[in-house]
């Protein structure tokens, strides 16, 4: 459920057009609670069609690959007869989970249709807790190709994975050794203490 100001802000709107369309029976299953407030269920029929096409290559080599994978979900989004509203493209890994434009697009409320090629073009991993969080906002992720993966693409992000492991095993090493210098400092400072105070 979401209340009236949430739905004009959803719709671009101002509050009193939001009122004026719930007043004139505009806004599909729409009701007042007994406190006053205005009530609309987040599936509601009203809400307007809002589909992105999202594509991901995993680095700026493949930006041709970019390219011709969003006209690949342009032409699939026409066929279908759905007006796209925003085409993001993104050069990262699918392993990287701080993606600017991916993170903005899951914090859209408004989206209600996210269209990828393959499953993994969103995320190599956690796609199912992509999913339920965008079905729990009223939206639905379209997926054209279920199978297909590209084997460079996955032996890239495997690459990316073991590496991004390796530095944050290191970066442990690194700190136990920065750890244990300062506790050797510490030890060394607080012999010279005693030794001072004899």
């Amino acid at each position: 459920m979401k209340i009236l100001s949430e739905y004009a802000k959803e719709h671009g709107i101002k509050y009193r057009a939001a009122w004026n369309r719930y007043k004139a029976g505009k806004i599909p299953d729409a009701y007042q609670d007994e406190f006053g407030k205005i009530l609309i269920p987040e599936n509601s029929p009203g809400r307007p069609e809002y589909t992105v096409c999202y594509a991901r290559v995993s680095s700026s080599e493949n930006k041709k690959n970019l390219e011709i994978q969003a006209e690949r979900l342009c032409s699939y989004c026409a066929a279908k007869g759905w007006q796209i509203k925003e085409v993001v493209k993104e050069c990262a890994s699918g392993l990287n989970d701080n993606r600017p434009r991916l993170t903005k697009l899951l914090k859209n409320p408004v989206v209600t249709r996210i269209v990828v090629e393959h499953k993994d073009r969103l995320t190599r991993f956690g796609f199912n807790y992509i999913k339920l969080f965008k079905e729990s906002q009223g939206c639905r992720i379209e997926i054209i190709n279920e199978s297909a993966n590209d084997r460079d693409e996955l032996m890239q992000d495997f690459v990316s994975l073991v590496t991004s492991f390796t530095t944050r095993l290191y970066g442990l090493r690194r700190s136990k050794r920065k750890t244990e210098k300062l506790i050797q400092e510490l030890e060394n400072e607080n012999k010279k203490i005693v030794k001072g105070n004899d």
